[in-house]
């Protein structure tokens, strides 16, 4: 059974060992857990905290848009996706210098 972060406790760490974890000042540890073993590493901000429910709404609105692509590739080689980005450029640019 797992917990949520409102009912988790929270992770003390020494000195020492938010150093080695690359913890600076206030940051709050994130545990991981792999393969028998937790380690401790600067837990990720949340995306949103800082945003109004207006920016919020813009923000969804634009990813929900980027979503539709358009995607390219996947390329099976790095000079297939060389030659494809050299192409969209000579085509940009001819279209710039109409």
């Amino acid at each position: 059974m797992g917990t949520t972060e409102k009912n988790a406790l929270p992770l003390v760490l020494r000195r020492a060992t938010r150093r080695k974890a690359g913890l600076k000042g206030e940051d709050e540890p994130g545990p991981k857990s792999e393969t028998g073993m937790t380690t401790a590493s600067r837990k990720d901000a949340v995306v949103g905290d800082d945003y109004t429910p207006a920016q919020r709404q813009i923000i969804d609105a634009q990813l929900t848009e980027a979503r539709k692509g358009p995607y390219h590739g996947p390329f099976q080689t790095a000079e297939e996706a060389i030659r494809f980005i050299r192409k969209e450029v000579r085509e940009r640019k001819a279209i710039k210098s109409k």
